[in-house]
């Protein structure tokens, strides 16, 4: 069985529930810790699927890695190798496709509620609605060929889908211990967009974190479940 390949681009972001998704599925994976020196993958047929991840870079960064990793998407999708894109991950997809990446509407730190069409209810669980967590800054236009299938309040485009393939602008790989990393380390990006309406208080996002990771891993488990359809294994 072909392992699915994961682009980590901080050591801060890692698979979190999406490793725990695969390994409850019996799903090999092989993770790339792209800032720490690995290369990329250089074959893309030698694995069943590519997941990338989030990272407080920017997609329009000049880092040595975020071009062959783009080059991989497309590489993947010519070759329909499904591809799953987590906040930076999903502006990178974008970025491939031809979209632009930019500053965001409003910059979204916290939960948000999502808005699910018609398009979109299939990698949702049927929902309509969903709530998500958010950390990010910049935000992806919608590329040609693709289809827009969420939106939040703040932000207009929370996701789209390319046949197998999936981008997503929020965070639904995140655990307990994941937020509470970030809020401990990334103080700072806080402060710098707390004028943002879509900034949420830390305290208050502590205070409920347990309930709203629940909820928010049994829709990543319907995301990753719809996703995981597509492996070439």
């Amino acid at each position: 069985m072909k392992p699915i390949a994961i682009a980590q681009h901080h050591y801060e972001d890692g698979p979190s529930h999406f490793a725990t998704f695969l390994a409850r599925a019996g799903l090999p994976y092989r993770i790339f810790l792209l800032d720490r020196g690995d290369a990329p993958p250089v074959n893309i047929h030698d694995f069943a699927g590519f997941c990338l991840l989030g990272g407080p870079m920017s997609a329009n960064d000049d880092l040595p890695y975020l071009g062959p990793v783009m080059r991989l998407v497309l590489d993947a999708m010519a070759a329909d190798v499904p591809v799953i894109g987590h906040c930076l991950g999903g502006q990178l997809m974008a970025k491939a496709l031809g979209a632009n990446v930019r500053k965001a509407e409003n910059a979204e730190i916290g939960w948000s509620n999502l808005e699910i069409n018609d398009l979109g209810t299939k990698w949702f669980g049927g929902r309509k609605q969903a709530r998500l967590f958010q950390w990010h800054s910049e935000s992806f236009a919608i590329p040609p060929d693709a289809q827009w299938i969420a939106s939040s309040p703040y932000c207009a485009n929370q996701a789209f889908q390319i046949g197998k393939h999936l981008a997503m602008q929020f965070h639904c790989e995140v655990s307990v211990e994941k937020v509470k990393a970030w809020l401990a380390n990334d103080h700072q990006d806080l402060l710098s967009h707390a004028h943002s309406p879509a900034v949420q208080d830390p305290q208050i996002l502590l205070a409920t974190l347990e309930e709203a990771v629940s909820g928010s891993q049994s829709v990543a488990d319907d995301i990753y479940g719809e996703w995981i359809k597509g492996l070439k294994l």
